[in-house]
Order: structure tokens, then C-alpha cells, then sequence
């Protein structure tokens, strides 16, 4: 049988317990905790949620995501419809949602029926 050296020996245990740590800390792992009925059941960790909202964009205090009305108001007049077109809305060619600027340069016209269908795409 082949001697193994103590300083490989050591080595290999400290990349285990290197690794001891992330392997606990994985994201999917479950836990579990007690419920009133004494039962055990596994649940994903609070900081892994599934959320219908886009990290990292302004919502307002109902959650929507902030739009800003001057910039809206900008692109209007510089389009030459200061009070909009009719059968038209304004809308943002990168969504909002997808990280979209919310100024001018990221909105154009459109009609309120490809606008419609656009948004059931997007929002998919």
C-alpha cells in the first residue's frame, strides 16, 4: 500500500474545509424549521424569493415602476404633438422593466393596438 505524505494529507482537509462553507451557504439548499403542529417542513431561504419585479428599478409606494412625466412631456414636443396624437401612445422601445432609460431617446410613437400587443409580450 502507498505511503501518503502528512503534507498532502493536510492539504486535501483544507480545501474541504475551504469548501464547507459554500457548500452550506448554497442558495437552493433547504432548511427547516418547527411549526405549531411540531412537523418539520422545508423552506428556501428569505434572500431567495421569486419576485414579478425587476431588481434595481424605481417603483412607486404601490410598487409600479416610477415614469417620469417631464421627460413623457419632453419627447412630445419635441416630436412636434405637444398634446399627444390620437390613436397613438407613447411608448418605451427598451421597457422600463428590461432597463430602459426613461428619457426621450428611449421612446417613440406607437398605436394603442401594437402598443397592446407589445405589452403582452413583454410582460410574458
Amino acid at each position: 500500500m502507498p505511503r501518503i505524505r502528512p503534507s498532502l494529507t493536510l492539504l486535501a482537509v483544507a480545501i474541504l474545509l475551504a469548501l464547507a462553507p459554500i457548500a452550506s451557504s448554497h442558495p437552493r439548499s433547504s432548511r427547516t424549521h418547527r411549526t405549531h403542529s411540531s412537523t418539520q417542513r422545508s423552506y428556501r431561504s428569505p434572500s431567495h424569493h421569486t419576485s414579478r419585479y425587476t431588481l434595481g428599478v424605481a417603483r412607486d409606494k404601490n410598487g409600479r415602476i416610477k415614469r417620469s412625466e417631464s421627460a413623457k412631456m419632453h419627447f412630445m414636443r419635441q416630436t412636434g404633438y405637444p398634446r399627444g396624437r390620437k390613436g397613438y401612445v407613447v411608448d418605451h422601445v427598451v421597457p422600463l422593466s428590461k432597463g430602459g432609460k426613461g428619457d426621450p431617446s428611449n421612446m417613440q410613437w406607437q398605436t394603442v393596438q401594437e402598443g397592446k400587443a407589445k405589452d403582452r409580450t413583454e410582460r410574458k
